[in-house]
C-alpha cells in the first residue's frame, strides 16, 4: 500500500475513535470503575427479556419489514398518543431503526445536505456532529451555560445561529451529556425560531421517562405548529435498560418518514425482529418497571452527587438522564481532557471529558461527566476512590 494517502474522506477527518470507546478500554486495561460510558450495569425488566427468547424461539428470526414489525410501530404509536397526546397513524408515521443513533442519523442524512447548516446544542451528543459531517452540512453551536443549577441557553444567541443556509435544528431533551429537561419557555424559544424561519426539527428523547425531581418531558412536536416540522427519535435501550439491543424509532409526518426511510433502507434494512417485538411487549406491559427504575436512578444521582461533592467537585444537579456534570476546578485541576486519561492511574475511575462535545472546547474544559447507571456498591467505591483525588 506504499504510495497510497489517507483512505479516509475529508469530511470525516478528524473523527477518530470515540471517546466512550477509548475510556472504557482505559477502564478495562487498568481494572477501574467505568462511570464514563452511560450504560447499566443491571438487565431490564425479566419478563420482557423473556419476550425477546420467546420471539426468537418461535422463529421470528428472518428480515422482518423494513419499516419495523407492526406490533412495535402501534406500540409506539399508543405511547406516544397516551402520554403526550401525539396521534401518529403506525403503518406510515412510525419507523423503526437500529437504535435512537441510527434514527438520529437516518433523519440528518434525509433532511440536510451539502452547504446546509444544522444547529445543534453544545455540549451536543458525539455522533451529532459526525452525523452532519456525513451529510456533508455544517452544524451551528448554541451553547448551553451554567445558570441557576442548570445548563441552559440564551434565546438571542438561538436566533443568531439561524442563517439563510439553516434547515434542521437538532434538539436533545433530557439533555446528554448537561442533564437539562428543557422548560416549556425554552422549548417555545426553539419552536418560534422553527416557525419564523421553516425549520425541521430533529428531537432525540431517548431519556424521555428518566427525568428527576418532578421535571416534565415536553415533546416538542406538542407545541403549536410543531407536530408536522418535527422529526422525534427514542428508543427501548435507555427506557428498558438494553443499550445493547438497539431498538429505537421515529415519529413523524409521512413525508419525513418517507425521507428517513429512503436513507435507512440502504444502511441497515432491517431491525432486529426479536428485539422489536420484545420491545413492543414492554411498551406495553412494563411501565411500571420503568417507574421504579426512575426512581431508583434519582436516587442513584442523589448518592453520585453527594460523593462528588465530598470528594471536593462543584456537581450540577441533572434534571434527566444517567449522567452529572462536574467541574474539575475547586480541586485544582483545569483540562477535562487531561484529568480524565490521569484518573484511572490517579483514581482507579474512568470519567468522559465533557470538552469534546464543545465547538467552543475552552467552554467545556473544566467538566467531567460521571455516569450514575450503576449498582449502589460501585458507585460507593468509586467515590470512595475519588475521595483521594485532590
Amino acid at each position: 500500500m506504499d504510495g497510497v494517502g489517507e483512505p479516509l474522506v475529508s469530511r470525516m477527518q478528524g473523527f477518530g475513535t470515540t471517546i466512550f470507546a477509548e475510556m472504557s478500554a482505559l477502564a478495562a486495561s487498568t481494572g477501574s470503575i467505568n462511570l464514563g460510558q452511560g450504560f447499566p450495569d443491571t438487565d431490564g425488566p425479566p419478563a420482557m427479556l423473556d419476550a425477546a427468547v420467546a420471539a426468537i424461539r418461535s422463529g421470528g428470526n428472518q428480515y422482518p419489514p423494513g419499516p419495523g414489525v407492526p406490533e412495535l410501530r402501534a406500540a409506539v404509536a399508543a405511547q406516544r398518543l397516551e402520554r403526550y397526546g401525539l396521534e401518529y397513524d403506525p403503518a406510515a408515521e412510525v419507523f423503526v431503526t437500529v437504535g435512537a443513533t441510527e434514527g438520529v442519523a437516518a433523519s440528518v442524512l434525509a433532511l440536510a445536505g451539502p452547504g446546509d447548516e444544522v444547529i445543534v446544542f453544545e455540549p451536543y451528543y458525539d455522533s451529532y456532529a459526525a452525523t452532519i459531517a456525513l451529510a456533508g452540512a455544517e452544524r451551528r453551536a448554541v451553547t448551553l451555560r451554567p445558570s441557576g443549577g442548570r445548563f441552559t441557553f440564551d434565546p438571542d444567541e438561538l436566533r443568531a445561529a439561524v442563517g439563510p443556509r439553516t434547515r434542521l435544528i437538532l434538539v436533545n431533551s433530557p439533555h446528554n451529556p448537561a442533564g437539562t429537561v428543557f422548560t416549556r419557555a425554552e422549548l417555545e424559544a426553539i419552536a418560534a425560531v422553527c416557525r419564523e424561519h421553516d425549520l425541521v426539527a430533529v428531537t432525540d428523547e431517548v431519556y424521555e421517562y428518566l427525568t428527576f425531581d418532578g421535571a416534565e418531558h415536553i415533546p416538542l412536536a406538542t407545541l403549536d405548529g410543531m407536530r408536522e416540522r418535527t422529526v422525534s427519535v427514542s428508543s427501548a435501550g435507555k427506557t428498558f435498560s438494553v443499550t445493547g439491543w438497539k431498538t429505537g424509532w421515529v415519529t413523524a409526518p409521512a413525508a419525513h418518514i418517507r425521507a428517513v426511510q429512503t436513507v435507512k433502507q440502504f444502511v441497515t434494512y432491517a431491525v432486529s425482529a426479536p428485539y422489536q417485538r420484545a420491545a413492543a411487549y414492554a411498551l406495553r406491559n412494563e411501565l411500571a418497571w420503568v417507574e421504579d427504575l426512575r426512581a431508583s436512578l434519582e436516587g442513584k444521582r442523589d448518592r453520585l452527587i453527594t460523593g462528588l461533592e465530598a470528594a471536593g467537585f462543584e456537581t450540577f444537579r441533572p434534571q434527566g438522564t444517567y449522567f452529572v456534570q462536574a467541574d474539575i476546578r475547586p480541586l485544582g485541576f483545569t483540562d477535562g481532557m487531561e484529568l480524565a486519561r490521569a484518573l484511572p492511574g490517579k483514581a482507579g475511575v474512568v470519567a468522559v471529558p465533557t470538552q469534546v462535545f464543545y465547538d467552543d472546547a475552552e467552554a467545556g474544559a473544566h467538566f467531567v461527566r460521571f455516569a450514575f447507571c450503576k449498582k449502589d456498591d460501585v458507585i460507593d467505591e468509586a467515590v470512595e476512590r475519588l475521595r483521594h483525588l485532590g
